[in-house]
């Protein structure tokens, strides 16, 4: 009988310590992640007892193979604002699909307010063709053969989230047979 009790005693030992080491090892994902400050802006809050400045920043995370986010943050000083962003660019990642590792689908139109951006796949040796922007969020999705054209207003938050819509639309064969209950070679 005192060995059964010392034998569950262990077993609850170990799964207490493998608990630990699984959440250490499936810990955050930004270890794995690449990140780049999209936009730092001044912003002022005019008050009764006068001017109030903070920072904004924008912060864009991937990993190069499909994984990419984008997060924004205020604070008094640039360094917290930063920090922050990246923090809310990591809880907002999403999955794109690559053809062969290496470019889109098709070709996608991403808009948010009056900034538009055209993303068109391309052939193999191309490279990333884009703007400032778009290049940071294409470049971090992992996306190597790509043509990019920015339409309307050039405001870099905005680019930058109507490039993060414009990947968020694409669809691949698969999910189009998924949603029309065919098969791949059906289409």
């Amino acid at each position: 009988m005192a060995n059964e009790e010392v034998k569950k005693n262990e077993n609850r030992e170990f799964k207490k310590t493998n608990n630990r080491e699984n959440r250490r090892n499936n810990g955050p994902r930004e270890k794995l992640l690449n990140g780049q400050v999209v936009n730092i802006a001044r912003v002022t809050k005019v008050t009764k007892g006068g001017r109030h400045m903070r920072f904004a920043a924008t912060y864009a995370v991937g990993d190069g193979k499909g994984l990419i986010g984008l997060g924004t943050g205020k604070a008094n000083e640039v360094q917290d604002a930063i920090k922050k962003a990246e923090q809310a660019a990591g809880r907002n990642l999403i999955k794109i699909a690559l053809v062969d590792g290496r470019t889109l689908p098709h070709d996608v139109i991403g808009t948010c307010g009056r900034a538009k951006v055209l993303l068109k796949s391309a052939k193999p040796g191309t490279g990333v063709i884009a703007g400032g922007t778009a290049r940071i969020i294409l470049e971090l999705a992992g996306v190597k053969d790509v043509v990019s054209k920015s339409l309307g207003t050039n405001t870099k938050i905005n680019v930058a989230k109507a490039t993060i819509n414009a990947l968020k639309s694409e669809r691949t064969k698969e999910h189009i047979a998924e949603l029309r209950g065919k098969k791949v070679e059906e289409l």
